[in-house]
């Protein structure tokens, strides 16, 4: 496996080594021990979760906050998506910058997002499976959100705006500057 850190700190995308034949392939997608030396951090995740979402599906931007702030490690199953992590660290250099990486079952990257993050993602192909695992267990008195379109952040989903699905809960989150963090 290899850990390629963004332009946010502490921020990866890791890569597995993948063993293909004329069977198929097989790779390892987890390996705590190897994934702590990767990041030079220990992270010891408590919860998986697992979605199933169509084209044009937009989730996000979500964190939590306080003693409940979630590190994730997220991967898709099945499909494509474009994945976002924002730094909204607020004595970060990066703070209010974000990177986006497609994520595929074609390319099995995983993009690790440490707590401190809003996260969120679209899904680009007929349907999604995306998975993602937690080190710290959801607590909806913790949680925060960044309304996707924020001018701010500008981020580019690569879907026309008539084409985004997005929930009533994500729609009325407010922009950075008066989020909760």
């Amino acid at each position: 496996m290899k850990a390629t850190e963004t332009k946010l700190e502490g921020c990866f995308v890791l890569e597995p080594t993948i063993f293909e034949d004329k069977r198929g392939y097989f790779f390892e997608s987890f390996n705590q021990e190897k994934f702590n030396s990767l990041i030079n951090k220990q992270v010891d995740f408590v919860q998986d979760n697992e979605s199933f979402s169509s084209k044009g599906v937009l989730r996000g931007l979500h964190y939590q906050v306080g003693e409940h702030a979630q590190a994730k490690l997220v991967r898709v199953i099945k499909g494509k998506v474009l994945d976002v992590a924002v730094d909204v660290r607020e004595n970060s250099k990066t703070f209010g910058q974000h990177v986006a990486v497609e994520l595929s079952e074609d390319n099995k990257k995983q993009l690790f997002v440490p707590r401190g993050f809003a996260h969120g993602f679209i899904v680009l192909s007929d349907t999604a499976i995306f998975s993602y695992k937690c080190d710290n267990l959801y607590n909806k008195a913790s949680e925060g959100g960044i309304i996707y379109n924020d001018p701010k952040l500008n981020i580019d989903w690569q879907l026309p705006e008539n084409k985004l699905l997005v929930s009533e809960k994500d729609v009325i989150l407010p922009t950075l500057d008066k989020a909760r963090l």
